[in-house]
């Protein structure tokens, strides 16, 4: 049985006294939001912090609202249940709705957080395991080893970024705001995630506030897709997120997708939107745009075998759940996963 190492609670009431508790504790505090992620870690030894900082009964960072220019505003620690069947975001950002609704089972979206699935850590098949598993290795690039198991001589950590909601909020042009010693500061979400598996995505002190989204161009449509091997619990071997924003006549003005489980960050698939401009749904000639779209991504996504699951069989689903995500989106349809 793997136990907790031993840690004192913290449990602020508000913000600023939890950035107190960050700024008085350095590296010995970590931030706890619905723990679903980082209690596993803490059981694995990958995090053994001396405090624990318990975001939970703090009412600021909960709840949604909607800003009198369209905005959404998604409080951090919004529960992932929530924001998968509150119809605001079903309406206003539905891929982010399909993702949210895609992470784990029921029981982890019921404590899992918007917040703490924007900041997940990257994750690998050679470091999210036991301590002594991992110690026969010699460890590894990420944490207490310097040998990559993935690559052979690799210099950079190439774990996963794992994170279902991330590639939805790229599409949706998503702005995170954050707290720190310094003041408030907002972040393109862009900003936040870097291509190394080993990065400390804000500086130290900060916590993350809110997710703001713009309001979206008149008919707007997205959807998310998971490849996973069983119906829930798992991160996903593939995820894409698929943005279509259709003009008055029915055509496509803007396209966009975004991917996961590939690499250190999540992935704008950029070259594979080229060919859905100017296409109308429903049409041989927007199917077309689909399969070419589907095949450009396929050239761009070259998974590793940095997470269970066959990076060879991985790669091969990629153009499958573009396309069916795409078709998704287009038609207003669920999300699309494996079961």
């Amino acid at each position: 049985m793997l136990r907790l190492p031993a840690f004192e609670l913290a449990e602020p009431t508000t913000v600023e006294a939890a950035l107190a508790l960050l700024v008085e504790h350095g590296d010995g505090a970590v931030l706890l939001a619905g723990g679903t992620d980082l209690v596993p870690n803490m059981k694995h030894e990958l995090v053994t912090p001396k405090l624990v900082v318990s975001l939970a009964r703090i009412p600021a960072l909960t709840g949604l609202r909607v800003e009198d220019d369209g905005t959404l505003v998604l409080g951090a620690m919004t529960r992932l249940d929530e924001l998968a069947r509150d119809g605001r975001v079903r309406a206003h950002a539905p891929a982010l709705a399909q993702a949210a609704g895609l992470v784990a089972g029921p029981q982890l979206r019921r404590m899992g957080t918007l917040g703490g699935n924007v900041m997940l850590d990257t994750r690998c098949q050679w470091i999210n395991q036991s301590y002594f598993w991992r110690s026969a290795l010699g460890f590894c690039l990420k944490k207490d080893g310097s040998l990559c198991h993935v690559v052979a001589g690799g210099k950079n950590c190439v774990a996963a970024a794992s994170n279902d909601t991330a590639p939805a909020l790229l599409t949706l042009d998503a702005e995170l705001v954050f707290l720190g010693p310094a003041g408030r500061r907002t972040l393109p979400i862009d900003a936040l995630y870097d291509s190394d598996g080993i990065y400390n995505k804000t500086v130290k002190g900060e916590l993350l506030l809110e997710v703001r989204l713009p309001r979206p161009a008149g008919g707007h449509r997205g959807a998310y897709g998971k490849l996973r091997e069983r119906g829930s619990i798992d991160f996903p071997l593939f995820g894409v997120a698929a943005r279509l924003d259709l003009d008055a006549a029915g055509t496509v003005q803007r396209a966009e997708l975004a991917a996961v489980a590939l690499q250190g960050r999540p992935l704008r698939l950029k070259k594979a939107t080229a060919p859905l401009l100017g296409a109308r749904p429903g049409t041989e000639a927007f199917a077309a745009a689909v399969a070419a779209a589907a095949e450009l991504a396929h050239r761009q996504c070259h998974p590793l075998a940095n997470i269970p699951g066959d990076p060879d069989y991985r790669r091969e689903m990629v153009p499958v759940y573009v396309r069916r995500t795409l078709l998704a989106a287009a038609e207003g349809a669920g999300p699309v996963h494996h079961l």
